[in-house]
C-alpha cells in the first residue's frame, strides 16, 4: 500500500489537469455541462485564475484577476507549459448562481458564495433556512464531483491522448 504522502505527491497533478481541462471545456463546449446535469445553464471562469509553470527546479506563478481581465496571458502561459492551479468559477442554474474558487492540488473550495435564501421571519424558519443553505453548499460540491468524475473517465482512456490533448493544444495555440 502506498503511503498517503507519496500518493499525494505522485498524483497531485491530476487536479491541475482537471482545472486546465475545465477551462478548455468552458471555452469550447458549454453544451457539455448541460449534458452532465440539465440544471446547469452556464459555467464560466470568474474573475481570477492562477497558473503555474515549472521550469527546471523553479516555478513561476501567474495570477490573472479582475472583472474585465482578459485571459490571453493565461493562454500564453499555457503555451509555455503552465497548468491551471486555481480558478474562480461561476456556476448558474435557471435562477441561482454560485461563485467559488477551486484549487487544483486538493480540489478544495474557498470563497464559496451561494444563492440568496429566503428571509427568516419567525423562529420556526431558522431550521428550514439552515437546511436550504446546507443543500446549496452541497449542490456546488456535487457539480464539481460530477465534472471531476467525467474528467477522470476521459483522462483514463485512450480518448485523452488521441483526441482531447490535441484539441486542448489546438485551443491553446489558437
Amino acid at each position: 500500500m502506498i503511503d498517503v504522502s507519496v500518493a499525494y505527491n505522485r498524483y497531485k497533478f491530476i487536479g491541475n489537469e482537471f482545472l486546465t481541462w475545465l477551462w478548455f471545456t468552458i471555452d469550447t463546449n458549454q453544451h457539455f455541462f448541460s449534458t452532465m446535469d440539465e440544471t446547469i445553464t452556464s459555467l464560466y471562469v470568474g474573475n481570477r485564475i492562477v497558473l503555474e509553470n515549472s521550469i527546471n527546479d523553479a516555478s513561476e506563478i501567474i495570477t490573472i484577476k479582475g472583472d474585465d481581465a482578459g485571459l490571453e496571458e493565461g493562454l500564453l502561459s499555457l503555451r509555455k507549459g503552465a497548468v491551471v492551479i486555481e480558478m474562480n468559477l461561476s456556476y448558474k442554474t435557471e435562477n441561482q448562481e454560485w461563485k467559488f474558487t477551486l484549487k487544483g492540488e486538493s480540489l478544495s473550495f474557498s470563497s464559496l458564495k451561494i444563492p440568496e435564501t429566503g428571509p427568516v421571519e419567525t423562529k420556526d424558519d431558522i431550521e428550514g433556512i439552515m437546511l436550504e443553505k446546507a443543500y446549496l453548499y452541497e449542490k456546488a460540491v456535487d457539480v464539481i464531483n460530477l465534472l471531476f468524475n467525467a474528467f477522470l473517465k476521459i483522462r483514463s482512456t485512450v480518448v485523452w491522448n488521441e483526441k482531447t490533448v490535441p484539441k486542448i493544444k489546438k485551443w491553446v495555440q489558437a
